[in-house]
């Protein structure tokens, strides 16, 4: 009798943060696609801090349309959107992902669960292009169109790209400290995998000069809130996100960098 053996389990890790969480999937073409996709966030030294099986689905069933929905219940996540539906059980570090082949749905997977990581530890992801000079790091945070893609790609050779989308804010004792992401903007190009002390964070807004001002507690904790990426309602973890705004506006310089669009603005980031 002959006995059918499963298929094999292809396993990426990706770090990001300094946390690893493993994807496995039954499907080779899908692994080198995801291999592909986060680069050198692909594989770690790291022990993995959670591990997710990804089914691919030919249709997710699910309303195309759908905006995300974060919910705990008992101790355990569900995640869905319109392309996705995830379930994931942080005592048990594992979870599973229902979604077709596409990157996208893992990307949105894995911001969510750092999202929800994060904001137990007291740092957070933010929308901000985050960038590395000097060993220290610099964010620059704006609504869609302030600027976050223009300051990226006028960045000078001595600046090393973090996110030119999503930046990773952790802890690090009395201070903070900005990690590359894999997580793409418009210029389509995967940060470095590294970190560094987080300096100062600049809110664009464009002009016809280059200045910094400084900006009251108050307004930096309104525009950190504003663009910090978090998706579940659970009050407690709301509350601590919003704790984690203030801490920081606390504790990192926060200024609006007004600027004309040319490489003369990075010469006032130093």
């Amino acid at each position: 009798m002959v006995q059918l053996m499963a298929p094999p389990s292809h396993a990426v890790p990706v770090e990001v943060g300094g946390m690893t969480v493993v994807l496995r999937t039954d499907d080779s073409d899908f692994s080198r696609m995801l291999t592909n996709r986060y680069a050198e966030f692909a594989g770690s030294s790291i022990p993995p801090a959670f591990e997710f099986d990804v089914d691919l689905v030919a249709s997710t069933g699910l309303d195309p349309d759908a905006d995300v929905e974060v919910r705990c219940e008992h101790g355990r996540w569900s995640l869905r959107r319109g392309d996705f539906q995830a379930h994931w059980d942080p005592s048990s570090r594992r979870g599973r992902i229902r979604q077709t082949a596409n990157p996208y749905s893992v990307d949105a997977v894995l911001r969510i669960v750092h999202s929800l990581v994060l904001a137990g530890e007291g740092g957070f992801l933010l929308h901000s292009a985050s960038a590395m000079r000097g060993g220290r790091a610099f964010l620059f945070s704006g609504l869609s169109g302030a600027g976050k893609t223009t300051i990226s790609r006028l960045a000078p050779s001595d600046v090393t790209l973090l996110t030119d989308e999503v930046s990773y804010v952790r802890r690090d004792r009395e201070s903070y400290r900005a990690f590359g992401t894999p997580f793409a903007g418009e210029l389509a190009r995967v940060g470095e995998n590294v970190s560094a002390p987080i300096a100062a964070l600049y809110l664009l807004e464009k002009g016809p000069a280059n200045r910094i001002d400084p900006v009251s507690t108050s307004e930096a904790t309104q525009r950190i809130m504003r663009n910090i990426l978090f998706f579940a309602e659970e009050p407690d973890l709301v509350r601590r996100v919003f704790e984690a705004a203030c801490e920081f506006v606390a504790r990192v310089p926060v200024y609006r960098l007004t600027f004309f669009p040319d490489e003369r603005v990075w010469e006032l980031i130093r």
